[in-house]
């Protein structure tokens, strides 16, 4: 009985915790309405994650496009784009098809990026460590997919947990602690990438990480529901707040799964920002899923939500039109 405590304390304190677990629509397996299938992925992306912004050159708005730098970002991050398409799709079709062949495909494909390395270089520029935590939220959340499809078995594959983890780890060194003036939609797209790494990997030191940067988010979300750094961008600002909305409202989906209510912060802060970007946005309407099974959505919206469906993105988790349906 000592020995046994003595063992535990020496657990670290995510350890002791109930295990993470996703939104129950993650673990409902689907009808097998599609084939299987390979999608041929690229080299592992091993290069300086020094990519070019778009907006280069503008000014502190950053509202101006700059046809060049976008060009040069576009052919430097396409590997890691096509790393994310492809995995995410192979995931989708494994879910609804069971395939076995197409399952091996994906873990061979993750594997030959966690033993590369992959998305780990030290040498960065802001949309380099932007490209980071984009390319984890996509990838930690294809793997927690696969992990919790029921039958499924990712024995043998701690290295490709392992890399995840080190992704996870290097995303929370680059955008914690930062200034206020500084914290925006990229902190909180970091943070959702975070979350799903925690629950797809059950660190609670992640995890918690998550809920405070969360916290932060939901702070500055004003009484009128507009995020201050996001006005910033001027004609871009409505589209900016939707954006920096997604990955608000799918950590509020996971913590939510775990028993922690966070959508009453500063609030209610989520509903008035959720309330703005309804009023002013018509496009990319993805986050309605999750927060339409995690608030209560009147008839206009969940009108709107209807007609919108599917909705899908590989960085907040593939179909969740499939994953949250009711």
């Amino acid at each position: 009985m000592k020995r046994t405590l003595r063992l535990l304390l020496c657990l670290p304190v995510y350890a002791l915790a109930a295990p993470l677990v996703p939104p129950d629509g993650f673990t409902r397996p689907l009808p097998r309405t599609v084939s299987g299938g390979c999608v041929p992925l690229p080299a592992p992306f091993t290069a300086p994650l020094t990519l070019r912004s778009k907006y280069e050159g503008s000014d502190s708005a950053r509202a101006t496009l700059n046809p060049q730098a976008e060009q040069a970002f576009r052919a430097a991050s396409k590997p890691v784009v096509g790393f994310e398409r492809g995995i995410s799709e192979m995931v989708w079709r494994y879910k609804q098809s069971g395939d076995p062949h197409t399952l091996n495909c994906i873990l061979n494909g993750y594997a030959a990026w966690a033993k590369a390395d992959a998305l780990l270089s030290g040498e960065t520029s802001h949309t380099g460590r932007a490209m980071r935590k984009w390319a984890l939220a996509t990838l930690a959340s294809s793997w927690l997919e696969l992990k919790f499809t029921p039958g499924t078995s990712l024995a043998g594959q701690q290295a490709t947990e392992r890399w995840l983890g080190q992704l996870a780890d290097r995303v929370v060194l680059e955008w914690d602690g930062l200034p206020l003036k500084s914290t925006n939609n990229h902190s909180y797209w970091a943070a959702w990438a975070v979350m799903a790494s925690a629950v797809a990997l059950d660190r609670r030191d992640l995890f918690n990480w998550s809920l405070k940067e969360y916290r932060i988010a939901a702070g500055q979300i004003a009484a009128d529901g507009t995020l201050a750094n996001e006005q910033r961008r001027r004609e871009r600002s409505r589209a900016y707040h939707n954006y920096a909305l997604q990955p608000l409202v799918m950590i509020a989906s996971f913590a939510d799964a775990n028993k922690v209510d966070v959508t009453k912060e500063n609030n209610g802060a989520l509903a008035r920002l959720a309330g703005y970007v309804l009023q002013h946005q018509e496009a990319h309407l993805e986050w309605l899923e999750p927060w339409c099974a995690l608030h209560h959505c009147s008839s206009v919206t969940l009108s709107r939500l209807d007609a919108s469906r599917p909705l899908q993105d590989r960085r907040l988790g593939g179909n969740l039109t499939l994953v949250y349906q009711r």
